[in-house]
C-alpha cells in the first residue's frame, strides 16, 4: 500500500532535521570547497544551503564577505551563534530562502564565488531554476563551484534512492554551457574513503565541477 501522505514542505523539513540536536554537522567546513576556494582571492561569496554555518565561516576567516543562505531559521540562528564565536559575525550575511522559491538578489557587479554543497534533498530541488539562478549571480571573473554526490556511500547503495543526483553534464546544461563566456576550471570525480555508520570500511565518490565566468 502506497503512502499518500503529502510531503512536508522543505521548512518543515529541515527544521525537524535541524531540531534533533544542538549540532548536526561537524561544524568543519566541505574539503572540497577548501580546496577549490583556498587559492582565490576573497572577496564577496554567496553560500546556498549553508545549513550550520561552517562553509561561511571558513570563508569569512579567509577575508570572504559572505551572503549564506539556507531555508531553515533554526540552521540560521545556529550559525550565526557560531559565526559570532569565530569573531567573523560582521562579515556574514544571513538569508532564510526556499531556494526552490526564492533567490537572494544579486548584489551590483555579482558575486566573485556562488558555492553549492551537496544541495541534495529528498523533497526534490528545481536544480535547474537554481543553477540558472546561481549562474546569474557570479561576476565576470568569478567562480562557480558544485559539490554534489555521484552515487550512494558503498555501505548502503540504496541510500540516495529518493534523491537525484546530477551529473556533471546535466549541471552544465542547466547553466547553459558550453559558452564562450565561460571556462570549466575543474570537472573531475573524486573518491574517497570512508567509514559506514556501523564502523564498515567503505568509500564515497563525489563530483565537482568549477566554472569560471569570463565576462
Amino acid at each position: 500500500m502506497s503512502d499518500t501522505r503529502p510531503k512536508p514542505t522543505p521548512e518543515v523539513f529541515w527544521e525537524e532535521f535541524y531540531g534533533r540536536g544542538d549540532r548536526v554537522w561537524s561544524g568543519r567546513p566541505n574539503p572540497l570547497l577548501v580546496r577549490e576556494a583556498a587559492g582565490l582571492a576573497p572577496g564577496t561569496a554567496l553560500d546556498l544551503g549553508c545549513g550550520e554555518g561552517a562553509d561561511a565561516i571558513w570563508l569569512a576567516e579567509r577575508g570572504w564577505q559572505v551572503t549564506a543562505v539556507d531555508v531553515s531559521a533554526t540552521a540560521l540562528e545556529r550559525a550565526a551563534g557560531h559565526a559570532a564565536q569565530a569573531g567573523v559575525a560582521d562579515r556574514i550575511t544571513w538569508q532564510r530562502h526556499d531556494l526552490g522559491v526564492s533567490f537572494p538578489a544579486r548584489p551590483e557587479g555579482g558575486y566573485g564565488l556562488v558555492s553549492l554543497q551537496f544541495l541534495h534533498s529528498p523533497l526534490g530541488l528545481p536544480v535547474g531554476r537554481i543553477l540558472r539562478s546561481a549562474t546569474a549571480a557570479v561576476a565576470p571573473g568569478g567562480d562557480l563551484l558544485f559539490v554534489g554526490h555521484s552515487e550512494s556511500p558503498s555501505w548502503k547503495r540504496d541510500a540516495h534512492a529518493e534523491v537525484h543526483l546530477p551529473t556533471a553534464d546535466e549541471l552544465l546544461a542547466a547553466m547553459g554551457l558550453p559558452s564562450p563566456d565561460w571556462r570549466v576550471e575543474v570537472r573531475e570525480p573524486v573518491r574517497t574513503e570512508a567509514t559506514g555508520p556501523d564502523g564498515e570500511a567503505g568509500h564515497r565518490v563525489d563530483h565537482v565541477l568549477r566554472v569560471r565566468r569570463l565576462r
